[in-house]
């Protein structure tokens, strides 16, 4: 009676995990200024020791969720869930299963594609134990502004509110900017935005915090 054959699939996951190296924080988030392992570090790492053990990987999402929500400047943005089934091949036809569930915001059609790739990302990070730091802390590579579900006709007071508040902080932010004598320019380069508009909240009263340190035209001027 011959033995039962072991499936190749355990050592070829077996062999990845010994051959991959360290996925370290190489990419920064600027709007909120914090390091991350991007999706891109993943696969260029995963990449060749997949092929020298003869591993490959196919998805299929399982089921999924979206809703609109809108931001704190009164944008819209997709939030996507997905909850996605990652198979891992190898030249036997042997393959383990890792499902997972990966979350994405986008202001645009990229909500599922960006929770996808987080999905990919920690069903990776897991199933070949990929050395890194901190993996439960890694945010993921985006964070959009403050938002909220989508507003219903019942809560418009809650939206009023919102832009009342974000009317007067940029109040605030105008009238530093007029006693230091900065530009809206040095605040636009700062933060990386395209406008004054494209500032969140959270960007707004760091900006005014920074200003009220700053003396005022005059001073500087020596006058």
């Amino acid at each position: 009676m011959s033995e039962e054959k072991v499936p190749m699939i355990y050592s070829a996951i077996c062999g990845v995990m010994e051959d991959i190296g360290v996925v370290g924080k190489g990419d920064y988030n600027k709007m909120q200024g914090f390091k991350y392992r991007s999706i891109d570090a993943v696969m260029n790492a995963l990449n060749p020791v997949m092929i020298k053990h003869k591993v490959f990987c196919t998805p299929e999402v399982l089921e999924q969720s979206r809703e609109e929500r809108t931001t704190s400047k009164g944008g819209s943005l997709i939030y996507s869930v997905c909850r996605m089934r990652y198979r891992f091949y190898t030249t036997d036809g042997s393959f383990v299963d890792a499902v997972v569930v990966g979350e994405g915001m986008d202001s645009g059609d990229k909500a599922t594609n960006k929770a996808m790739s987080v999905a990919f990302k920690y069903a990776c990070f897991q199933t070949f134990c990929i050395p890194t730091e901190n993996l439960m802390e890694d945010p993921d590579s985006e964070t959009p502004a403050e938002s909220t579900k989508k507003q219903s006709a019942g809560n418009n007071e809650d939206k009023k509110s919102q832009d009342q508040e974000m009317e007067k902080l940029f109040k605030q932010l105008t009238e530093e900017l007029i006693r230091t004598g900065y530009g809206e320019g040095s605040i636009i380069k700062t933060y990386n935005v395209e406008k004054m508009q494209d500032l969140s909240k959270l960007q707004i009263k760091d900006a005014i915090g920074r200003l009220k340190k700053c003396s005022d035209k005059q001073t500087q001027n020596g006058k």
